[in-house]
Order: C-alpha cells, then structure tokens, then sequence
C-alpha cells in the first residue's frame, strides 16, 4: 500500500544576509511590512531583525509601484502583516534574488508520514509531497521517516534497495517517490 509524506513549513526559514552592524549572517522575519506611499506610488519591505544585534533590514518586495495595480486583497495583507503572505513572498525567487539573499529551512519545516510507526519490515511505496517549495536532502526525509539513520539510507541506496526516479543525492524541493525493499 502507498504512502502519503508531507513537508509542511511550520514558520518562516532564517533569511541569510550579512548584518552591516555587527557581521551576523542571520536575520528572522517576523512577518511585519513596511508601506510607504508617495502620491499613488507604493514601495513595500519585509522587515526582518538580525539574530545577533536586533539590527532591522528591509527586504524589498514592491518599488515604485502604482496602489491600482496591486490587488486590494494583497494591499490588505500587507497592511495586516500577515505571515504567510510575508511565507509567500519569501519563496519568491525574484524578492530573493532582487535582496541577495538566501533561505534558511533548517528547523522551520516538518515531516508529516502519516503513520505513528516508522520502521516497516516489507517494502514501502512513498510519494513526498512539499506543500511549499523548502530545499530538502532526500536521505534526510527517508532516514526521519523510516527511523533509520543517514548513513545507513546512504548504504541502502548504494545497495539499491532505496529506488526513485528522482537524484537523491542533493536537495529537492518538488514532489517526488521512491521505493524501499527490504
């Protein structure tokens, strides 16, 4: 019988970028926007606050652009500082690129199998599902999911007995399947 996983984000990822005060290279987004207007141009950041120094840097999200072509839903949003929208936002590769910045997964997701029970004596039929785009080693998710340990994953999928379609060296952040034989 198949398995169903799930990645599912349980907060935001730590945003990478060197802090101009003290040298700290992390910074955490609380969700909070700054909006500016001038005359019917609007300019919106992300704020985001240094983990070392509390120092706060605006990432940003909108220049420049005219209130009427921004949707009254999203204007809403901003003004509300909702936190997915800023989830969203930060899974944008053009506000990434345009900021210089990197995102930090680390402990900001989760692993959903479904199953109270890991180790399985039989094989095993997994499809991953991401219910957001976050950057994941694959022998990580197998190794959590199954109770295993990496390196032994890694012995398992040299011995070919971890099977995908999908390269499971690396991280992947689109859904994919693999089997286990045991």
């Amino acid at each position: 019988m198949p398995e169903n996983w799930v990645i599912e984000p349980v907060g935001l990822p730590l945003i990478r970028r060197i802090c101009h005060v003290c040298g700290s290279e992390t910074f955490r987004a609380n969700g909070k926007f700054r909006v500016n207007a001038n005359h019917k141009l609007l300019d919106v950041w992300l704020l985001a606050l240094c983990i070392g120094c509390g120092e706060t840097t605006k990432l940003t999200v909108m220049e420049r652009t005219n209130v009427r072509a921004i949707k009254p839903e999203v204007l809403r949003r901003l003004h509300d500082n909702d936190t997915t929208l800023a989830a969203e936002l930060l899974q944008d590769p053009g506000v990434r690129h345009r900021n210089r910045v990197a995102l930090d997964w680390g402990d900001a997701w989760r692993l959903d199998t479904g199953a109270p029970g890991h180790v399985s004596h039989e094989g095993r039929d997994v499809t991953v599902r991401f219910a957001a785009q976050i950057p994941v080693r694959p022998v990580k998710l197998i190794a959590e999911g199954c109770g295993l340990s990496r390196s032994e994953v890694d012995r398992l999928i040299a011995d070919g007995k971890v099977v995908s379609t999908a390269k499971l060296g690396g991280k992947l952040s689109s859904d994919f399947t693999f089997t286990l034989k045991r």
